[in-house]
């Protein structure tokens, strides 16, 4: 799976992606940045600059990272979306199954 959150600094960014390959809940974290986010927040439109970080995991992971990104991401209300790939080349898919 792929999930993906934002952290408003490229500091706070990498320790996320490093804690996430350390606990082994992910077997990627790619970190982008900085962004530009717009959103409305209690009531006003806000926009910040955020790096993202993009996680790649597998399904047996899925709840307890969402977990983890909820109880330790700085933000009240942390972005945390997560899709499936459609594909995943089979070469790379094994790498990330050995990861486990």
């Amino acid at each position: 799976l792929i999930g993906w959150t934002t952290l408003g600094s490229e500091g706070s960014a990498k320790e996320l992606a490093r804690l996430l390959i350390e606990s082994e809940l992910a077997v990627c974290a790619q970190v982008g940045g900085p962004i530009r986010s717009y959103y409305r927040w209690e009531g006003e439109i806000c926009n910040d600059s955020e790096w993202r970080v993009m996680v790649k995991f597998l399904r047996t992971k899925s709840a307890e990272l969402g977990a983890y990104i909820g109880a330790e991401h700085p933000y009240d209300t942390p972005e945390w979306v997560v899709v499936q790939p459609e594909y995943v080349a089979p070469k790379y898919l094994d790498w990330a199954m050995g990861s486990e």
